[in-house]
């Protein structure tokens, strides 16, 4: 092992090596013979510093990429897992020869362990890189080195999933160097932003979730403490293939939802309305808890809400069946009297229609009333009236109170009448509030989407 002395002096001759004005390999015997080591020993010497002839002169460092997949994108744990080819291309001076003495060979690959290397990282990078060992470096004749390596690179993105799965993301990859301030290294990009970006899209068009929109770029300057570092932001922007959600998700919840607000047209004195809704609410969340795992697992996004604001309605439907059927069962059972306001307004809602009946006339003039058949009455209050009357006429020998009881239940089934016509306005109007909400609701929604 060398002392300092040593190691010092050898420094000082690796250093003034190339103090001349050109430093020519002599690659005699290439084209016959194979590359000689040894032509190269005097490089790989030097791999241990920065290639440069004036060491006051920064190493320009271009820099590009291609994506070619976006194999994941972890919402829970804002990660964006992604392959890409990074080409790093720098000029080394003690590298080159003349193609004319070497049988035209102008370009030689050489093991990047031999050679040094820029210390290239991307900052947002979350993982240990796994970049496989034994890469090869392509030189050309000139002395210009150009590396290329793959990487998977599973780098921190802040993610917003509000608008899934319609959303876009916008991820950065920021290039700089770990060691390197700008005195010694100063980053360059090889090829235009716009090439990179049409490029790894050509590559990503068909392959996995997401769809690359761009890349665009910004270089900057970063400053710890008094060093400066030079950097390449590139901005890429993705978006989800909604397909697979639409399909599954929302289609589905569309569908139920629609069936439900299409059971309202039946009969409001139908024993079903009631159950077909309920196992319509079960099957919704039924339908939830099994497309739970389609959903991203931590934030809200927009399509949560669309799915709780769809069985908030199928509960409001429900809720208003159920008033329905109450009020349907109240008129047929012990029907109250009815308001002089509630009165006027079912008259004012149900004369343009004329589907309520007028007040019967004294001595039952004109008053034909309807007998109303609902689900567990068997006979109409009327008809009750109408076999009693004369058993209590013949046994208390009054032939005027049979006309008397006839007008009491005739008044009776007015009543009966009343409410149940206002239950059917009460349901018309529970249902046009319900279609109001609904449709509302659902265009806010799709509005907030496409914003």
């Amino acid at each position: 092992m060398l002392g300092a002395p040593g190691w010092l002096s050898q420094l000082r001759s690796l250093l003034s090596a190339g103090r001349g004005h050109t430093f020519t390999i002599n690659c005699s015997g290439f084209d016959r013979y194979g590359v000689d080591p040894a032509a190269f020993q005097a490089v790989f010497d030097r791999k241990a510093f920065r290639p440069v002839v004036n060491y006051s002169i920064p190493t320009r460092v271009n820099i590009s990429f291609t994506m070619s997949a976006i194999v994941e994108v972890d919402a829970q744990l804002q990660l964006m897992t992604s392959f890409l080819w990074l080409n790093v291309i720098w000029y080394n001076p003690f590298i080159r020869w003349n193609p004319e003495e070497c049988g035209g060979i102008r370009k030689i690959s050489i093991a990047a362990k031999n050679l040094w290397l820029p210390d290239i990282f991307i900052e947002e990078f979350m993982d240990v890189d796994q970049t496989a060992t034994g890469l090869m470096a392509y030189v050309n004749s000139e002395g210009l080195i150009k590396y290329d390596k793959p990487m998977k690179v599973v780098s921190i993105c802040n993610l917003d999933i509000f608008y899934f799965p319609f959303d876009e993301q916008n991820c950065t990859l920021t290039f700089s160097s770990f060691i390197y301030t700008v005195e010694n290294v100063v980053l360059g990009m090889e090829k235009k932003v716009q090439e990179i970006s049409n490029t790894s899209q050509n590559l990503i068009r068909s392959k996995g979730e997401w769809v690359l929109l761009g890349i665009h770029q910004r270089m900057m300057k970063m400053t710890v403490g008094t060093n400066q570092y030079d950097q390449i932001i590139f901005y890429v922007a993705i978006r989800r293939k909604p397909s697979l959600y639409v399909i599954n998700l929302l289609v589905p919840s569309g569908f139920l939802v629609a069936i439900d607000a299409l059971s309202f047209y039946l009969p409001a004195e139908s024993e079903n309305r009631a159950p077909f809704k309920m196992t319509l609410l079960l099957g919704y969340n039924v339908f939830l808890l099994m497309m739970n795992d389609l959903l991203p697992a931590t934030g809200t996004p927009l399509i949560s809400i669309y799915f709780a604001l769809c069985l908030s309605l199928m509960v409001v439907s429900l809720l208003e069946t159920i008033f329905t059927t109450y009020l349907l069962h109240l008129a047929t059972t012990q029907p109250p009297p009815m308001p002089q306001w509630l009165h006027s307004l079912l008259l004012y809602w149900a004369s343009p229609r004329k589907c309520c009946p007028t007040a019967p006339q004294k001595g039952n003039k004109g008053l034909s009333p309807t007998p109303t058949h609902l689900p567990g009455v068997k006979e109409p209050v009327e008809l009750v009236g109408k076999v009693s009357c004369p058993i209590e006429s013949e046994l208390n020998g009054c032939p005027g109170s049979a006309g008397t009881q006839q007008e009491e239940e005739a008044q009776k089934q007015h009543l009966v009448d009343l409410w149940v016509k206002f239950s059917h306005v009460m349901d018309t109007l529970l249902f046009r509030l319900y279609l109001l909400f609904m449709a509302t609701s659902i265009i806010t929604v799709i509005v907030l989407w496409n914003t």
